[in-house]
């Protein structure tokens, strides 16, 4: 598995690697690293190396890249060529994967695993440096992540920069051998609207892989803040769905954000009204911490956002990650609602809606 982090490393192989405070050189500073099963942990070790010139002649005539090979080149060039055939050779869609507060890399790891078990996915994490301590730990820890989630803010926009570089670096040709085909095609002819379907739908067939991006609890506050920057790429088309779980966020004004949000299907807004996580961060002090989107179910006034309401739904209860575990292994229906947001499909069709609270629930 490779995961994103702006956390301080070190030279160790182990999960010991992972500092608790952001990269030194920056909050802004992002590595990648490939984790590896260890028996019951993980091996570590940072992607750093630069490519050779045969190497990256290698890439380029393999997936059509339309890169000059005598330039400096990376290992993240590589790892995405890697991820992009997977998904392509195994018929996997891509999630990317925010967490939320008090999680360290070990909690951030076992989540990804289990939902590409779960969900048949290939999981990349951005992994902040979220060691507050949570709920438990009192108002102080709390605050600390919070602190560093709009630290990290730059850090996840370099991120989604790097996603979608290398995503339009990786289908590019395709692309253009299918805008080819359609000028051949309508070669005289005065009909840009039907040229313009007819490229849509077979970009649609033939750039199958799927990416999308889960926001889990303060993983959305961070998101926020990306939002609010002014180099922000995360309201760029990108992914295909942006999926906002148990946001720790406030629900006041969430449209003035979340409307800045593009994605080729859907924003979905996943609320869960008896939370028990979120309902201990509302009670935080301070004037600016209101209802959490993630738990309030008024005020739904996004223009772009899909909400829906598991509140009640079997195996949901109190629960905070109701995307995994027992919630999602005990109904069926709830997992497969997820498995289709994951993967980068339309889900609300097999729901209910509600129009006097402008949200869906499962039928």
């Amino acid at each position: 598995m490779f995961l994103i982090t702006n956390r301080a490393l070190s030279n160790a192989t182990t999960m010991r690697a992972f500092g608790d405070t952001p990269n030194p050189a920056g909050p802004n500073e992002l590595r990648l690293v490939e984790v590896t099963p260890k028996g019951k942990t993980w091996s570590v070790k940072q992607v750093t190396d630069s490519l050779t010139t045969p190497e990256v002649k290698q890439l380029k005539a393999n997936f059509k890249l339309d890169i000059d090979e005598h330039k400096d080149w990376h290992a993240s060039l590589e790892v995405a060529c890697t991820l992009f055939k997977q998904a392509q050779d195994e018929g996997k869609s891509i999630l990317f994967f925010v967490h939320g507060y008090n999680n360290d890399v070990n909690d951030v790891i076992r989540a990804a695993e289990e939902m590409e078990k779960l969900y048949n996915l290939i999981v990349v994490p951005f992994a902040w440096p979220a060691n507050g301590g949570g709920v438990v730990s009192g108002t102080a820890s709390y605050l600390s992540d919070k602190s560093d989630a709009r630290a990290s803010s730059g850090a996840l926009n370099r991120f989604v920069q790097k996603v979608q570089y290398f995503h339009e670096l990786l289908t590019a040709a395709s692309r253009a051998d299918i805008k080819a085909k359609v000028e051949e095609k309508f070669e005289g002819k005065d009909n840009p609207m039907a040229a313009a379907q007819l490229y849509t739908e077979l970009v649609e067939k033939t750039c199958k892989v799927k990416i999308s991006l889960l926001c889990h609890s303060m993983g959305n506050y961070l998101l926020k803040h990306s939002l609010q920057t002014s180099d922000n790429a995360t309201s760029d088309l990108v992914f295909d769905n942006v999926c906002l779980v148990s946001a720790d966020a406030n629900n006041k004004n969430h449209a003035q954000w979340v409307e800045a949000l593009d994605a080729r299907k859907r924003v979905y807004i996943v609320i869960n009204e008896d939370d028990s996580a979120l309902a201990a961060s509302r009670i935080k002090p301070g004037s600016k911490q209101g209802a959490r989107l993630g738990h309030y179910l008024r005020g739904l006034d996004s223009k772009n956002a899909v909400y829906i309401n598991l509140t009640d739904v079997d195996g949901v209860g109190r629960g905070h990650t109701y995307f995994k575990g027992d919630s999602v292994n005990d109904n069926p229906d709830l997992k497969n609602l997820f498995d289709k947001m994951f993967n980068g499909l339309v889900v609300e069709k097999h729901l209910r809606y509600f129009s006097g609270d402008n949200l869906y629930m499962l039928k």
